[in-house]
């Protein structure tokens, strides 16, 4: 089972670039990051997600282009079969793993990926220092050049997105 906290679900327009996406808080988190905003993901906390609550969030949310689960959870299986409901729905589904590699299978289910637990040294992903990284799934008939394939599916890094132009953010 994988839970969400339905009190932290929002839209939110700047986590998946060119995305209206629905953020769903995750727990059971499988991380243990120094500095973690919310450290109480770690903990069974929240209720059931499953394919009946995803319709819901989705339509009452108009708008929204994107489902992004921030987190996995404990159960994987669960976690894949959502991101297929999603992605039946016609919209990208996102995954903010945090952890520093994921399964083969992660990236078949996903249309964007971010991997890379947090290091406060390193900040995060509008940080041009960072170990993260956020993958974005090129289609059949994009022409851009991968920069990473898994499953059998191209991935362009679009980290360099988050990034101010000529704005330093160690400054």
């Amino acid at each position: 089972m994988i839970k969400y906290v339905p009190e932290m679900t929002s839209v939110v327009l700047e986590e998946i670039p060119d995305r209206v996406t629905l953020a769903v808080e995750i727990s059971n988190c499988r991380g243990n990051c120094t500095g973690c905003h919310s450290p109480f993901l770690r903990q069974d906390v929240g209720a059931p997600l499953t394919p009946a609550v995803i319709d819901a969030l989705v339509r009452d949310n108009f708008g929204v282009n994107c489902f992004l689960f921030l987190g996995e959870g404990q159960d994987p299986e669960t976690l894949l079969a959502l991101a297929a409901h999603v992605r039946a729905l016609g919209m990208p589904a996102a995954l903010y793993s945090g952890r520093a590699e994921v399964e083969e299978a992660v990236w078949a289910a996903f249309d964007y990926v971010k991997v890379g637990p947090y290091l406060p040294e390193r900040g995060p992903l509008n940080d041009r220092n960072t170990n993260q990284r956020l993958y974005r799934a090129l289609g059949p008939d994009e022409t851009e050049t991968a920069d990473l394939v898994k499953a059998g599916r191209k991935f362009r890094d679009m980290t360099a997105r988050f990034w101010r132009r000529g704005i330093d953010p160690l400054k």
